[in-house]
């Protein structure tokens, strides 16, 4: 299996980029942002409280994403491998997911990063927002709380992929094109 954390901050293209290579991969993409939504939308109790935390911009708490995940994977038993688009976000879930994997016999191969400037990024979600439906695309503010977390929270799993040899860093601007091309080279690596 090829098991990949497909990472970046708000913005930084995870989702488009995982639609690409989820095909040319026979990958399956989980994207606990898409399953937090779909769970928002039909007012599930998951979702009521997921929307709660996204509402002020905050990231959903580990126990609800560890669990819906494991579902997630759980439900597609004979896949090739999987993308991890918006998860993990703390180390405490990167080390859950290692052991869920471990489990499985299984393991991350890589966590590859979209590198992208945050100024770049807020133009990319308001602009986003604008068509996306997704309150949390709208405000400025919100959007630089969304960056906030990220940073103070998520960041540190570089170290945490990087001690275990398993960083790698692309530069996430230019065409999707261009993107989806240097994501392959390392994508064909692992």
């Amino acid at each position: 299996m090829k098991n990949i954390v497909l990472f970046g901050p708000p913005g930084a293209g995870k989702g488009t980029q995982a639609t690409v290579l989820k095909d040319t991969y026979n990958l399956i993409h989980i994207s606990t942002g898409d399953v937090f939504r779909y769970n928002i939308k039909n007012k599930t109790e998951l979702g009521l409280l997921a929307k709660k935390y996204m509402d002020e911009g905050d990231l959903v708490p580990d126990e609800v994403t560890i669990n819906m995940l494991k579902a997630e994977v759980e439900k597609n038993a004979d896949a090739n491998g999987f993308i991890f688009d918006g998860f993990p976000r703390t180390e405490d879930q990167a080390v859950a997911l290692d052991a869920f994997l471990a489990e499985k016999g299984e393991r991350i191969n890589g966590m590859v990063a979209l590198e992208v400037p945050e100024d770049l990024l807020v133009e990319r979600l308001l602009e986003r927002g604008k068509t996306s439906g997704r309150t949390d695309d709208t405000d400025e503010s919100k959007i630089r709380n969304r960056f906030n977390e990220y940073n103070t929270k998520t960041a540190v799993l570089k170290d945490f992929y990087e001690a275990q040899g398993n960083y790698f860093g692309i530069n996430g601007v230019g065409s999707i094109e261009e993107i989806t091309a240097r994501l392959s080279e390392v994508f064909d690596k692992l």
